[in-house]
């Protein structure tokens, strides 16, 4: 895309920053609206060719998204059924948990007492204190988990609606985007939106399988410990997992705590975070590079910053966009002469060199190679038969 490099460096830098910033307050003041409508974008993409399937094979433009979406909404459904009924079962037990809290709390005022020299008197005294004003903010609390509610109303309701009508009007979505760029080339135009879907659905179409075979590692582990609550945790654990670094970290805290309240072991806390360590390293390691690939080439610090941003911007659900959102506007960043600096800032340097000395990255690599290999002697089989 063409751009205008005749201004002043400093007009360039602050158009860009002035455009993010209005950015950022659009999201945030706007996050209702535009957080539903993102999401569905991203379940547009990931069904597009299945819709497009079924219209090559007769069927009406209709039928073809509604099926799809019937039959995701619906596993969407089952999930969320499945999700609140361990939450359900687990909330039924907390009165015993509340008693093995105080027991432990009890145990470590006593050992604060003789290693610090704390009297009792003197932590109640701040646990009062605490208590006190979590009493004070309980109702913003409430009003917080109003909030989430009806979020979540809000998407039980638009998220269907709008990804079907994103997939109805696709291709005038694709023409309206090109015609508005066209000033610079409608080519890269059409680069940027196949290879920002191309992205979409390779990582979104990764990261669900990622997450069910570490729900399955998860809960293989918790039930060979023997722990309470193994599938709730399990699928807490995977579930934070899609929130690169910070998921896990805050998927072992709870674990760890849960783990303590409801054992009479305080060991079993220890291995479970073992067992999400070990879960962690298979991922990293094995799933992430056989599964979702290396088309999101980030850096860490960019993911981390870029969680925490959008974090803080649009909660929980912004957290989950961030790496698409992020591969996307990379994309956009190398397209752009003036704004090419800022995809190095995002990019990620390892090199195909230093990629190559980690052993199980070669072994997959080979896999993926032979595979390739695979297929274009069958696709060379077929030609020559036809």
């Amino acid at each position: 895309m063409q751009d205008n490099n005749d201004s002043p460096f400093y007009l360039r830098f602050g158009l860009t920053i002035i455009s993010i910033a209005v950015l950022a307050v659009a999201v945030y003041l706007g996050r209702g609206i535009l957080l539903p409508f993102l999401f569905g974008i991203l379940l547009a993409t990931l069904l597009l060719p299945i819709t497009s399937f079924c219209q090559s094979h007769g069927f009406g433009k209709v039928l073809s998204i509604s099926i799809p979406l019937l039959l995701t909404m619906s596993i969407l459904g089952i999930f969320v059924y499945f999700l609140s009924t361990q939450i359900a079962n687990f909330l039924a037990d907390f009165p015993a948990m509340e008693k093995r809290f105080n027991q432990l709390l009890w145990s470590g005022q006593q050992w604060v007492h003789e290693h610090f020299n704390i009297g009792m008197r003197a932590q109640k005294e701040y646990l009062q204190e605490t208590a006190e004003k979590m009493k004070t903010d309980s109702p913003q609390l409430l009003s917080q988990t109003f909030v989430t509610l009806t979020e979540v109303i809000s998407y039980a309701i638009f998220l269907p609606i709008y990804t079907f009508l994103i997939l109805y009007h696709k291709d005038m979505i694709k023409r309206f985007l090109i015609e508005v760029f066209k000033d610079g080339n409608k080519e890269k135009v059409r680069d940027v939106l196949q290879e920002s879907q191309a992205i979409s659905q390779q990582y979104i179409t990764g990261l669900l399988i990622e997450l069910g075979i570490v729900f399955v590692l998860n809960t293989a582990g918790f039930l060979l410990l023997g722990i309470k609550y193994p599938i709730f945790l399990a699928l807490l654990a995977a579930f934070l997992n899609i929130v690169p670094y910070i998921g896990m970290l805050i998927a072992n805290i709870i674990c760890m705590t849960v783990t303590l309240m409801a054992s009479q072991n305080p060991s079993d806390a220890v291995w479970v975070v073992g067992i999400l360590a070990g879960v962690q390293l298979i991922d990293n390691n094995v799933l992430m590079p056989l599964i979702v690939g290396n088309k999101v080439k980030l850096n860490a610090l960019a993911i981390i910053i870029g969680v925490l941003i959008s974090g803080a911007l649009a909660g929980i659900a912004g957290m989950f966009l961030a790496i698409p959102a992020l591969a996307v506007i990379k994309l956009i960043f190398e397209r752009v002469d003036s704004l090419r600096p800022w995809s190095i800032l995002l990019g990620d340097e390892t090199t195909i060199e230093e990629d190559k000395k980690n052993p199980v990255r070669r072994a997959i690599s080979r896999v993926k190679q032979k595979s390739r290999e695979r297929r274009e002697r069958t696709k060379a089989r077929v030609g020559s038969r036809a």
